[in-house]
């Protein structure tokens, strides 16, 4: 797999804004960084809503910056795309149990759709963006977008499920095997994640690639991946969810950003 910057035939550049317009996904950037500070500081009830809230803000701030950066062309494509695959895939896992084992949402996360709350989806998409991005930059390829994007996406997964299960917004029948460090979760949970976000990948690859100025994406890459460690080790009691997720992200998240500061290209 390449990890060339990519400079096809279908590669080109994002668009170009300014004023308040050009900001709005920074805004939506900086309120997802304050709710997620905030919800380590608050209660059960407060984080329920702020739970809710900062998946809501990072999805505008993804979106956003696709629509502003990429156009409204790509922006539609990659939120159909992931919006339909992130509520297709959780469908199917609370039907048949693959690829995720058999889960089950409480009513915590306010409306569902076939069982599933909205902000699910919405998580899916919102996270999709940045790991598409760095993977991207990793790699010229599909097979590799695919590999790279699916793996941080699924890794970032290990920091999730343990947050989510403990505040009890999702639960499993059974666990069966687990990461050591990591209980409560199946590892088929895992492998299905990384099943389903390589294949989202694949798909979201598909749509032109576009050189932008990615401060906003990058930022909120490296702060789930840092943050998560941080809220593991310190605030949690979670050492091995910060050592599992934290390495697991780490193997694309340092190269990703190791590249973006030795070869800028904006």
């Amino acid at each position: 797999m390449s990890v060339r910057v990519y400079g096809g035939p279908h590669a080109g550049r994002g668009g170009e804004h300014s004023g308040w317009l050009a900001q709005l996904p920074w805004w939506f950037a900086g309120a997802t960084i304050g709710g997620q500070i905030l919800w380590i500081l608050v209660g059960t009830d407060g984080r329920r809503i702020l739970s809710i809230l900062t998946v809501v803000t990072l999805f505008r701030a993804t979106a956003t910056h696709a629509w502003l950066r990429r156009g409204v062309g790509w922006a539609a494509g990659y939120l159909a795309i992931s919006l339909a695959f992130g509520l297709a895939v959780e469908v199917l896992g609370l039907t048949t149990s693959f690829p995720f084992g058999d889960y089950a949402y409480s009513s915590d996360l306010g409306p569902k759709v076939a069982g599933v709350p909205l902000v699910v989806p919405m998580a899916w998409s919102m996270m999709a963006y940045p790991c598409l991005l760095a993977a991207q930059r990793l790699s010229s390829t599909t097979m590799g977008t695919a590999l790279f994007g699916g793996w941080v996406l699924a890794a970032w997964d290990i920091f999730l499920d343990p947050q989510m299960v403990g505040q009890g917004y999702w639960s499993w029948a059974n666990t069966g095997w687990q990461l050591p460090g990591v209980p409560g979760i199946p590892m088929q949970n895992f492998l299905g994640w990384l099943l389903a976000a390589m294949v989202l990948m694949a798909l979201l690859d598909r749509l032109p690639r576009k050189v932008a100025s990615d401060a906003v994406p990058t930022t909120m890459l490296t702060w789930v991946w840092v943050s998560s460690i941080v809220a593991n080790l310190l605030f949690l009691a979670r050492p091995g969810v910060a050592v599992w997720g934290g390495v697991c992200m780490g193997l694309i998240v340092v190269p990703f950003l190791w590249r973006t500061w030795s070869q800028p290209r904006w």
